[in-house]
């Protein structure tokens, strides 16, 4: 069992949208909780549209490979389309920050918002 940290991030219809992967992520992983969202401004963004980040905890079974996968279809799922990204509009955008000890997006680990949700008190319940 590994422990994961995963980053949600949504700027269109965001609550929904966070709301829907998290229901999604309850199913496939153990353990899970949650920090509370907070809004941020957008980086390299062609859209003003600000966005609600937050941090999911848990354990995972799969490999490495296998989970990346899995978040990916859960994005393509709920909608997210390359077209849309182009134009700045995240409907859901799900980044495994941690997969046991190895840390990925490590500029965004320097980012202020991933500093603000990693002091955040993770909770149980949606």
């Amino acid at each position: 069992m590994r422990n994961v940290i995963i980053l949600l991030s949504a700027n269109y219809d965001s609550l929904s949208y966070l709301e829907k992967a998290r229901r999604r992520l309850l199913q496939v992983l153990f353990d899970v909780s949650f920090t509370p969202s907070i809004w941020t401004a957008p980086y390299h963004s062609p859209l003003p549209l600000l966005y609600q980040n937050q941090l999911v905890y848990a354990h995972t079974s799969l490999p490495l490979e296998d989970l990346q996968m899995l978040l990916k279809h859960i994005e393509q799922q709920l909608g997210r389309t390359k077209e849309e990204k182009e134009r700045g509009i995240v409907r859901i955008d799900i980044d495994l920050m941690q997969y046991g000890d190895t840390r990925h997006h490590l500029a965004d680990w320097e980012r202020p918002y991933m500093k603000q949700l990693l002091e955040k008190q993770p909770q149980t319940l949606l």
